[in-house]
């Protein structure tokens, strides 16, 4: 029968057990008091409010709530005589006794005992007089550096002094002005041991010890072991500092002997032993006992156990460690990096606001809070010193310190404080016997490699007739039989994205690039009638970022998918001098084929009086952005300022990073019908400098801007840039991302086409070019992009061989589809919403299990996608508050569930009433 735990604790460690305890088949719920953000309803975890300081209340507590276990997390409950009480009062405990306890509560105790027992420890005294104090450490044979209040001081009680002077005050500062209040009424000064410092703990069941992996704890505040001592920022396990052998010697000389030394004294130790242990040239020696899990230490083994945590107590707590092995995760490591608050550890604010948590989770990394609360209304703050844990597990230390940091570098709160060297001793260690590497250069070749494992799924997902798309190999194949061609040329081109990239990089938002890329090569290749078969991407760097990277390559896999090609291979340089260490570009190169007889544009084809067919662009797509820059700089408006334009809730960033329009799959079917006599994809140069590039010399365009949509973002534009109708047509698509030659014979059923899927729009028509005239007019212009937003198009039809005003193009509801699975209701919705009777369209397929079949049916058909796993989430209502955030990312007016299989809260439902429905599509 599953059974209820009861953590005590509020930090960062309670966190890490409860989470761990969590994971057990044999716990039912895991409550802990007082808790944090973190434990408060996250699955089987809970915080209460029962008193932990009133033995008698807690015992009680237990007994009415069906208790099972309690696991104590800090030392002060031990060193009161938490589980002495409790275990009388039949409610089973896990820790030491309080006599037990006195190895981390008195340093003077602790000491003591090591002598009595013959384990090995720094040379010391103790004192209760101040001037003994002093008198000893300028008396001594060796260097008494270290004073420690004797105590418990919430590890921070030690002060490692430069010199006998310094040491001198810190025993007067601790005596004196009880720096650590009555902690420092007894002070111990010791020896100063030089080597490294390592944490070993065990579990001890009273006979047997039953070690963990050894760590390593950064004391000090700031990066290089600078600034005060702290109660830890950051650890890092295992430490290859400590062979086998040692870790063998530190068991049978430190923690066996302790073990039955406490036992020999008739103090039976049964719990967590820690100690911290100098590897000094003479052998490890005793820094100092903990008598609980450390923290941070606790955050990186719990996620290295690989035995079940709760039987591993259970065991201990009934001598059983000797017949149970505990199990650790092989070939792994862990980091953890502490985030503290500004000004700590010495006074701090409380109550700001933490952003960037459920990124981190995404990202497969743990974070474990420790002084953090819950903000009414939602969120979370800061709540203490140490704010939070972040913990990433990794094959290798360097790279799991590499993905913490990139965590960290995620999560946002003012003033923030956080180390960036965790594990450098080890990393040191590690290199010290090395000549230089390709990696000291700034390549990091094992990150490259990383990347390549991320990608290669990615790409193999885009796998196409006449191409697997497996990456690995100095070249790809694709074969042109296979994929259907008789008699085909081979059309090429190549593009980047230009300085959306300085916009991306700055906002942080790296997916969406990789449409833009893809975009804007796959679109002119299709100006020649060519479908496109592969795609090559070009990724360069200053340093390599796996996260950032993968991100970029990612969303070009995805719109690889889109536009019906394969990924077929790339390259990642990393070239550190040539860009910054944040720093990318990106290029791309996509190949195609047409039948020779099909090659766009048909020059000889086109006449006067042929039609033009404008496409709606999704809003700037990826030229012009110098320009768009250097207006934003003249407005003083920021990346994260509310936008003026676009969907309400947007900011400027995220509405300029809207991705380009793929166009493959939309005009595809539309060009081998033969219908379509040029096509011009409006890129660079804008409408006035791409039309030309497909029409006779002879002959002139003329645009009437009034009977198309123009985007708010272009009037916003125009209008802050003081920019002319000259400057706008040729430096931007002004919403027409595509522009198509039709007779007036075909054009009728090309339009319904293409709206039955695409806003589209008979935007103008051919005339013969005269002397000295302009290429390409374009009529109402300016007054449009006044009149934008909200204007309706001025749509026509053909009637009596000329362009006739008629209706305007029918508003299509926005609908957000929610699935889990394979898609097939999707499909049905995805049909209905072709027809050009439909009123709405289907703007992003959402599902909450990744790699469903579903998401690949939304991706061919042009849709985005999204995925929320409900896995990475601690509560249902934050999974439907990210659902939330993703329908007003897309502007979605309608949400349809088709076969989604999670329970909506109330919260959702009733924010979504009369605008949420069920499909019942077969």
């Amino acid at each position: 029968m599953a059974e209820r735990v009861l953590v005590i604790g509020s930090g960062g460690r309670e966190h890490a057990l409860a989470w761990k305890l969590a994971q057990s088949p044999h716990v039912q719920q895991v409550l802990v008091a007082p808790g944090n953000a973190g434990t408060a309803n996250s699955g089987k975890i809970s915080n209460s409010a029962v008193s932990v300081n009133n033995h008698s209340i807690l015992a009680q507590y237990c007994k009415d709530h069906n208790v099972g276990l309690v696991v104590v997390g800090p030392e002060v409950p031990l060193a009161a005589g938490i589980v002495d009480d409790l275990t009388a009062a039949g409610v089973t405990c896990f820790g030491p006794s309080a006599k037990a306890a006195q190895l981390e509560a008195s340093k003077s105790f602790s000491k003591s005992f090591m002598d009595r027992h013959n384990i090995p420890t720094a040379r010391w005294s103790s004192f209760t007089d101040p001037q003994d104090a002093c008198k000893y450490i300028q008396d001594a044979e060796f260097p008494a550096l270290v004073v420690k209040a004797s105590g418990l001081a919430a590890g921070k009680g030690v002060v490692v002094a430069r010199d006998k002077d310094e040491a001198c005050k810190a025993v007067l500062d601790i005596m004196k002005d009880k720096a650590f209040g009555s902690a420092g009424d007894t002070v111990v000064v010791e020896e100063q041991l030089e080597g490294e410092e390592v944490s070993c703990l065990c579990f001890s069941d009273g006979i047997t010890v039953s070690p963990m992996p050894p760590a390593q704890d950064h004391k000090r505040l700031l990066d290089g072991d600078q600034g005060p001592n702290t109660g830890g920022m950051g650890a890092y396990c295992p430490t290859p500092q400590v062979s086998e052998d040692v870790l063998q010697e530190i068991k049978r000389s430190v923690l066996q002997k302790t073990v039955d030394g406490m036992r020999a004294e008739g103090t039976p130790y049964v719990g967590v032993l820690y100690a911290g242990v100098m590897l000094t040239k003479q052998g490890p020696k005793v820094l100092e006992f903990n008598c609980r899990f450390g923290d941070p230490e606790c955050q990186i083994l719990m996620p290295l156990l690989k035995s079940d945590l709760y039987e591993v107590l259970k065991n201990t707590l009934q001598a059983d460690l000797s017949s149970n092995p505990v199990q650790w995760l092989e070939n792994s490591a862990a980091v953890t990096v502490v985030m503290a608050s500004g000004g700590y550890p010495a006074s701090y604010k409380k109550g700001l606001e933490i952003t960037g948590l459920s990124q981190v989770s995404e990202m497969g990394i743990q974070v474990f809070h420790a002084g953090t609360a819950l903000k009414e209304g939602g969120g979370v703050i800061t709540n203490g010193g140490r704010v939070l844990t972040v913990t990433a597990v990794r094959p290798t230390l360097e790279s799991a310190l590499r993905s913490a940091n990139e965590g960290v570098a995620v999560i946002s709160y003012p003033d923030a404080v956080y180390r960036r060297d965790i594990g450098h001793h080890a990393i040191t260690y590690l290199t010290r016997t090395r000549g230089l590497t390709y990696r000291d250069s700034g390549v990091d070749i094992a990150a490259g490699n990383r990347l390549v494992d991320i990608i290669k799924p990615l790409a193999k997902a885009t796998s196409r007739p006449g191409c697997n798309a497996e990456l690995g190999g100095f070249a790809g194949l694709f074969d042109l039989k296979a994929a259907g061609f008789t008699d085909p040329i081979l059309v090429s081109g190549t593009d980047g994205v230009g300085t959306k990239l300085k916009i991306a990089q700055a906002c942080g938002i790296h997916s969406t690039l990789g449409q833009d890329l893809v975009a804007m090569c796959v679109n002119d290749v299709l100006a020649q009638g060519a479908e496109p078969l592969f795609f090559l991407d070009y990724f360069s760097c200053g340093r390599l970022d796996v996260r950032v990277a993968s991100s970029v390559i990612g969303g070009i896999a995805d719109a690889c998918q889109m536009a019906g090609c394969a990924l077929l291979g790339g390259e990642t340089a990393e070239m550190p001098g040539v860009y910054g260490p944040n720093d990318y570009d990106l290029a791309g190169f996509c190949v195609g084929a047409v039948e020779r007889g099909a090659v766009l544009p048909r020059l000889k084809d086109i006449m006067e009086g042929d039609l033009l067919i404008g496409v709606a662009s999704s809003g700037l797509h990826s030229n012009g952005f110098s320009l768009v820059r250097k207006i934003l700089e003249r407005s003083d408006l920021q990346y994260s300022s509310p936008a003026p334009f676009g969907q309400p809730g947007q900011n400027i960033g995220e509405v300029l990073l809207t991705p380009t329009k793929i166009y493959s799959r939309l005009l595809q079917p539309i060009l081998r019908s033969g219908a379509v006599k040029a096509y011009a994809h409006i890129t660079g140069g804008g409408l006035l400098e791409n039309i030309p590039r497909i029409l006779p010399p002879e002959l002139a365009v003329d645009l009437d801007a009034s009977r198309w949509r123009i985007p708010a973002v272009f009037s916003w534009l125009q209008r802050e840039g003081g920019l002319s109708e000259e400057e706008m047509s040729r430096t931007f698509n002004c919403g027409l991302g595509a522009v198509l030659v039709v007779s007036k014979q075909d054009v009728q059923r090309v339009l319904r086409l293409l709206q039955a899927q695409e806003e589209a729009w008979i935007v103008g028509s051919l005339t013969n070019k005269q002397p000295g005239a302009e290429a390409v007019v374009i009529r109402n212009l300016e007054q449009s992009l006044k009149d934008s937003p909200g204007r309706s198009p001025d749509t026509s039809v053909l009637q009596n061989g000329a362009l006739q005003g008629e209706h305007s193009t029918r508003k299509r509801t926005r609908v957000a589809v929610l699935i889990s699975g394979s898609g097939t209701n999707l499909q049905a919705l995805m049909e209905q919403v072709k027809k050009p009777s439909s009123s709405a369209e289907i703007v992003v397929v959402i599902s909450n299990r990744p790699g469903v079949m579903g998401l690949k049916r939304a991706s061919m058909a042009g849709i985005q996608t999204r995925v929320v796993d409900h896995k990475l989430y601690g509560s249902r209502a934050e999974f439907d508050g990210t659902i939330d955030k993703v329908l007003e990312e897309f502007g979605v007016e309608l949400v349809c569930l088709a076969g989604f299989m999670r329970i909506l809260t109330g919260p959702f439902v009733r924010k979504w009433s009369g605008e949420c429905y069920n499909s019942l599509a077969s």
